[in-house]
């Protein structure tokens, strides 16, 4: 029988942040931040511009809100997507992070936080074997945030295909395997 992945009632923590399924209330909260022209367009994605169009992200697998612990407030959004499921073979045991965070919160170094659960998430409660990440060119905090949680870069891919802003980018795919992972 092939193992589900969901969020539905899973709950990682760190020592600053939960990370937890979105709920529908925290639609009003995302949007205030994925509507932010500096949010979206550097993770590929267009600024939201409307609650509507964040509600499709709420209910994906593996997907959580990154939760401040000290007041119980959504900053940000993290997920694993596993294979197939971004249109790239992941392999069996493969998955990839994607993140992104309110700007009022850059620089705390909440990110690299819950993308290293997400790791020990992805690795030790999903079995998974190789988790991908990656970034297009210009952005700095996405490598950075990668560079800190040990991976490595892979390989780079020119004139990538950018649908959601109908671009075409260049971009850097960073891996860190579960043996990497444990030292």
């Amino acid at each position: 029988m092939e193992k589900k992945h969901t969020t539905e009632n899973r709950t990682l923590q760190t020592a600053r942040i939960i990370l937890r399924p979105w709920k529908e209330a925290d639609a009003e909260v995302l949007y205030e931040y994925a509507r932010d022209p500096r949010v979206g367009p550097m993770a590929g994605w267009p600024a939201h511009t409307s609650v509507e169009n964040i509600k499709d992200v709420l209910s994906a697998d593996e997907t959580y809100a990154i939760v401040l612990k000290k007041t119980g407030e959504p900053v940000g959004s993290i997920g694993l997507m596993l294979n197939g499921k971004q249109g790239r073979d992941l392999g069996d045991k493969g998955g990839e992070i994607g993140y992104w965070i309110g700007v009022p919160f850059w620089g705390q170094g909440l990110v690299p936080e819950a993308v290293r659960e997400l790791l020990r998430h992805g690795f030790e409660d999903l079995g998974l074997e190789n988790i991908w990440c990656g970034y297009y060119d210009g952005n700095e905090k996405s490598r950075r945030v990668q560079e800190k949680c040990g991976f490595t870069h892979h390989h780079t891919e020119h004139d990538v295909k950018c649908a959601m802003l109908d671009e075409t980018r260049t971009e850097h795919f960073s891996r860190i395997t579960k043996e990497q992972w444990l030292q």
